[in-house]
């Protein structure tokens, strides 16, 4: 029997989320503290250290600052109309799909309202399929705002703090480095508390009409996993568009043709870039690891319910995922301190080591973590649910799948780091092909996305096969779960990343000196590194909750074995190969021709508006912005559509063994896709950074800006854009949510799919 009581795992869960909920409020205190505009107590309360502080010779402090907070509202408002209009269209799409849920799983049984034997332990009476239909609805109404709840509080958070860690940059580089990194552990901690509290407030309440029925009480959990998600994919799509519209206009227009400096005031798609930051790259994240988290706790509930753990009621050993999160949440709260308090950072060269500390000081302590949890939570012996038999599992054996999962997380980390950091060798030849032009950067950036494949899915490969072997199913979805167990840490490297950027933009328009915005590209340069690695968990972490997902619906639907060879499986497999293409071409082109318009737009600016170059006029920001919310909303919706209809198309028309082979296509081949599409955008983006900073001998031959090897940088990096920040990224919610889309409706699949077939 396991140590861990029923009352106990009742308590720790919460507890557990609760201090989450209390460390990110204390962290955003601390950030809350450092005054923008000027206000009394001297400079920003700092009157003191002043006198110390290498000032900006001839340019007042306080108009320093309020120009900032200035920058900082344009940057908030936008942000926030953004997202509300968004998360409109967002409420009309959630109503629909609710009523779809309801009438697809209620019309399984024909709406009975009689209790029915169970599908698994069959001599028990079950609840009707109506109430499976009814909760399952809610699950996914819960989810779906626990997601944009996610994505929303982090953006605030961000555009919060951007102008903050600008200020803080006068300081010198560590005090701005804890800004921005306290301020991406507020949503980090955020997000991971909410989760966990949402999903153990949902088992309960669900509880309080299944009762014994767990088996009923987790399959329409597996809802809450089906709203973080698509949430999470019109959410990544919609602000990927957004950001690289404006960010791809920005760059073509002031850098490469008109030569100024990147976040040049005088740009008049600076402001939308800005803001695209934030609602792509920090609420389109957090939306995502949202939903990862949510789905593969509930496919590990899922499967566990069917297995002895649901059979004989064991409350502590069917809460193991939720133990394993909430254990995360505790240390990942320690690693947070490594790098706020325990190791400063003093110089420039401390920012990427201390951020890649915290990966490996995260996954260390994790591992000590789930040991303990492993041995208090569960029964030495018990057996697991494999596909119609069952499997003898010890507890030790699901210690080794969750541990291989979070140490799979870190070497796709750090290989991710490898291939974009220009620290390394493979970025910098990207750098070194741009002095015969931009074809030549193109080539090598392609080849060095492709290869950085390699790795990543032999890793992945490695923990899927320990993980099935030890524990079949459920020891896949727990290796999921080890990898996003840490998720509260690897959120806040992730979001540093665009609050660094922002607040590098902010210098740069709020007209800072030249050493203040160096402290900030230092900041952005680290950030561009950690954003490639947060993708890199992203994606890698999708592949193996979509296997479980997979194994999950597999079991759901009654198919024994997926047989490749037969025809209906097949053309399923190879349909599914290609979505992911016709997905990345849809979201490449939406860009296109939103970046079109918006370099239209800086074009006529700059040719009419006169005195804009010499910076006596002001560019209109607000037509740039209408354009890139414009053009997101509009594209944003045909992928979302894709993604959405596939699987009740393959499952209704086709039946459940095509949909079944669309999966496996769609998970082999999303995932090299999407790590390949975002290296190769990282590559080029800090090649790019590489000859700008102009640090080493080399990079001071390719540059200075300005210069033709630079230029071809920039094209580069401008291509890139739309493969790392709206693709790739996006490819990963493709490849989970058509999974948990099929087990949500599995059960009408199973029992009303396959119309075409049964005609034939």
């Amino acid at each position: 029997m396991a140590v861990l009581s029923e009352g106990l795992t009742q308590v720790l869960i919460p507890v557990a989320a609760l201090i989450g909920l209390a460390f990110a409020l204390l962290q955003w205190y601390l950030v809350s503290k450092i005054k923008v505009s000027g206000d009394s107590g001297g400079h920003n309360g700092y009157k003191d250290r002043l006198i110390e502080a290498e000032f900006e010779e001839g340019v007042d402090a306080l108009e320093v600052s309020i120009k900032c907070a200035e920058i900082q509202h344009a940057i908030s408002v936008g942000a926030t109309s953004f997202l509300f209009t968004e998360y409109r269209y967002l409420s009309i799409f959630t109503g629909v799909f609710s009523v779809i849920i309801f009438l697809f799983l209620g019309s399984v049984k024909g709406f009975s309202t009689k209790s029915e034997p169970c599908t698994y332990n069959t001599g028990n009476i079950c609840k009707p399929a109506l109430a499976n239909a009814l909760f399952s609805t809610i699950a996914f109404l819960l989810g779906a705002i626990t997601s944009v709840l996610s994505g929303f509080l982090g953006m605030k958070i961000a555009t919060y703090a951007n102008a903050r860690t600008t200020l803080q940059a006068r300081y010198g580089v560590g005090k701005a480095f804890i800004t921005a990194f306290r301020s991406g552990a507020v949503m980090g901690f955020l997000l991971a508390a909410n989760g966990l509290l949402v999903l153990w407030v949902s088992i309960n309440l669900f509880k309080l009409y299944y009762g014994d029925d767990w088996e009923g009480l987790y399959e329409s959990i597996t809802g809450y996993g089906l709203g973080g998600s698509s949430m999470a994919l019109f959410g990544r799509v919609g602000g990927g568009i957004y950001t690289k519209a404006a960010d791809v206009g920005a760059d073509l227009v002031g850098k490469v043709e008109k030569n100024i400096p990147e976040d040049d005031p005088r740009n008049p798609a600076v402001i939308a870039d800005n803001v695209g930051d934030n609602v792509g790259d920090i609420a389109g994240m957090g939306s995502d690891l949202f939903g990862s988290y949510a789905e593969s706790s509930c496919a590990a509930l899922f499967v566990a319910s069917i297995s002895s753990f649901g059979v004989s009621h064991n409350y502590t050993a069917m809460s193991y995922p939720l133990i394993i999160s909430s254990m995360g949440i505790v240390v990942c709260l320690i690693t947070t301190l490594f790098a706020t308090d325990i190791f400063e950072v003093k110089n420039v060269s401390d920012i990427e080591p201390s951020l890649k500390r915290q990966l490996l000081i995260s996954t260390v302590l994790m591992t000590a973590g789930i040991a303990t949890v492993t041995f208090f939570a569960l029964p030495s012996e018990f057996t697991l649910f494999n596909f119609g038999t069952d499997k003898v599992v010890k507890n030790w054996h699901l210690f080794f799948c969750v541990a291989i999962g979070l140490w799979a997380g870190l070497a796709i980390g750090y290989i991710t780091e490898y291939y974009t950091s220009n620290a390394y060798s493979p970025v910098r030849d990207v750098a070194d092909s741009c002095r015969t032009g931009a074809a030549t950067n193109v080539i090598f950036g392609l080849a060095l996305g492709y290869k950085s494949v390699i790795i990543p899915i032999f890793s992945i490969a490695i923990a899927i096969y320990v993980s099935f072997s030890l524990a079949a199913m459920y020891g896949v979805s727990v290796a999921a779960l080890g990898m996003l167990s840490t998720i509260a840490t690897g959120l806040a490297i992730d979001a540093y990343g665009p609050i660094s950027d922002n607040a590098g933009g902010i210098a740069e328009m709020a007209g800072m000196s030249h050493e203040i915005r160096e402290r900030t590209d230092a900041l952005d340069a680290a950030g561009n590194t950690t954003a490639a690695i947060g993708k890199g968990f992203a994606i890698g972490s999708a592949a193996l909750v979509s296997l479980a997902l997979f194994g999950a619906f597999v079991s759901r639907a009654g198919i024994k074995t997926v047989d490749v060879l037969t025809p209906k499986v097949f053309i399923g497999l190879i349909v599914g190969a290609m979505l992911p293409y016709w997905f990345s071409a849809m979201t490449m082109k939406s860009v296109g021709s939103a970046a079109l318009k918006m370099v239209e737009e800086v074009r006529r600016q700059f040719n009419t508006i006169p005195g804009l170059m010499e910076g006596t006029a002001k560019p209109d920001y607000a037509t740039c912005v209408k354009i890139s919310t414009d053009a997101s909303l509009r594209e944003m919706i045909p992928p979302g559509a894709l993604v959405m209809l596939t699987p009740l198309i393959a499952g209704t028309f086709f039946g459940v063994e095509t949909l079944a082979g669309v999966l496996a296509g769609s998970l082999v081949s999303g995932v090299q896709v999407a790590i390949s599409a975002s290296n190769t955008g990282g590559a080029w983006d800090n090649a790019k950074k590489y000859i700008e900073a102009g640090v080493s001998e080399h990079a001071k031959s390719l540059g200075p800006k300005g210069s033709d090897p630079h230029k071809a940088a920039v094209i580069g990096d401008t291509i890139g854009d739309p493969l790392k920040d709206t693709s790739g990224p996006s490819l990963n919610i493709l490849i989970k949510l058509m999974a948990v889309e099929s087990l949500v409706f599995a059960p009408f699949f199973a029992t009303h799919g396959g119309i075409i077939f049964k005609w034939l």
